[in-house]
């Protein structure tokens, strides 16, 4: 059965040439065979550059030996994808890498961006610091970012695949993309909306530790919140998608992050799929406070897709 859209055709990897890129390369080289997708390989030249006090600032250069070395280090670094016939174009930019990233995905323009991050801290520790958070948040493409092979939990191909779903334009595109991807690895897919309380700090009280009308009103409210949520999330599967993955929907109730990231524990996910949806423009500034803490904390790779 023919996979649910959206398609993937042009995935940009950049890699600092750090073990730490690898498993990136993997997981872009098996989105490239699934989809029959094209690679962008790109490694980012950043020149040192001494600046003088009593000079004006000059635009740093490359010399053609060091461009060259750069391509054939990153070629060398997509063998396997070459050796098996996947189209892989070798780039090298010079300047800062995440202006040079983020121009790339425009020019190509890339349908995805999949960047690896060097600590089980995610970005925190990604190129400087910064790379990752300005990638993610100004990125005109969905963004998958893959911890390294030492503190990663995930497999490839997918074995389970996790998918946050709060009903935004940001999650719902994500949830296709999840599809598309669990019906190419034949992965298990489950489906998760959290739901928060109106009070500021969860849990939600004990229903034994509340009067009995409170705790019966509060019972019936869950409940009534929890069937809406599970009707929604039924709604959106395509028969094709529930035939084949067989997706599992789990509602819980408490801040997104944190729950989002227990069941991805629970259940070994291999990727979380995510939308960021800003409420105002520092949320957006930010990335999302769920998303970021997601991004920082999960031990699998993180598609993050911006409304």
């Amino acid at each position: 059965m023919e996979p649910v859209t959206p398609r993937i055709n042009n995935i940009l990897c950049p890699t600092d040439l750090s073990e730490a890129s690898t498993h990136a390369i993997e997981l872009a080289t098996t989105l490239a065979r699934w989809y029959k997708g094209r690679i962008t390989a790109q490694y980012v030249y950043t020149p040192m550059v001494t600046p003088i006090p009593t000079l004006p600032t000059t635009t740093a250069s490359a010399s053609q030996a060091d461009v060259q070395r750069a391509h054939d280090q990153t070629a060398a670094s997509f063998r396997e994808a070459l050796e098996e016939g996947l189209h892989v174009d070798v780039t090298v930019d010079v300047g800062r890498p995440e202006v040079e990233i983020l121009e790339r995905a425009k020019r190509l323009p890339a349908d995805v961006i999949v960047m690896g991050t060097h600590g089980a801290s995610g970005f925190e520790r990604l190129v400087l610091g910064s790379v990752a958070e300005k990638v993610l948040r100004k990125a005109p493409c969905p963004v998958l970012t893959v911890p390294p092979r030492a503190h990663s939990t995930s497999v490839v191909p997918f074995k389970q695949l996790l998918c946050a779903i709060d009903f935004s334009e940001a999650s719902l595109a994500g949830f296709q993309l999840g599809c598309s991807m669990a019906q190419h690895s034949g992965a298990g897919l489950t489906l998760i909306n959290v739901l928060e309380w109106p009070w500021k700090e969860p849990p939600a009280p004990a229903l034994d530790a509340l009067p009995s009308q409170q705790a019966a009103a509060l019972a019936e409210y869950r409940r009534y919140l929890e069937n809406g949520a599970t009707k929604r999330l039924e709604a959106i599967i395509p028969e094709a998608v529930r035939t084949e993955c067989s997706p599992q929907i789990v509602i819980r109730h408490g801040k997104p992050y944190v729950e989002i990231l227990r069941v991805a524990e629970e259940q070994r996910a291999d990727l979380i799929v995510i939308g960021v949806r800003g409420r105002n423009p520092i949320d957006l500034a930010l990335l999302g406070s769920t998303t970021n803490h997601v991004v920082r904390s999960a031990t699998c790779p993180v598609l993050t897709l911006k409304q």
